[in-house]
């Protein structure tokens, strides 16, 4: 099979591959050459993948989609980091601390429009 991972301006792998293993919302799932067609989300985690010798290689990856037809995975996704095991589980504990804080900056940001219009809302019927 052929691997390609896709960042927003860059392709970040694109290697022959075996075999390959990702996380979805569902949980895990391993992807081989005769395996059906599909398309599935990706969670932020770690993407594992086999090159033809035999050599395990991981990719952490912040979420995005992966798609599987014939003989070709193509993988887009926000931000990934190639590396080692350890190296990469801090990248993605990163991945998913960014998530909650841009989670969190937009529940504010949120919060803050809705008390505005409640506000002006009010002073729209005192003056009315």
């Amino acid at each position: 099979m052929k691997l390609t991972v896709f960042q927003p301006e860059t392709v970040c792998l694109d290697e022959s591959v075996t075999k390959v293993v990702a996380q979805g919302p569902e949980g895990a799932f391993g992807l081989r050459p005769r395996h059906l067609d599909m398309a599935a989300a990706l969670s932020p985690g770690i993407l594992a993948y086999w090159t033809p010798d035999g050599a395990e290689h991981f990719l952490a990856v912040n979420g995005g989609i992966l798609v599987k037809q014939g003989e070709t995975v193509q993988v887009a996704t926000h931000m990934a980091v190639p590396g080692e095991l350890g190296a990469i589980q801090a990248a993605v504990r990163r991945f998913v601390t960014d998530m909650d804080d841009r989670e969190r900056q937009t529940r504010a940001v949120v919060a803050r429009l809705e008390a505005d219009f409640i506000r002006r809302f009010v002073e729209f019927g005192k003056n009315a």
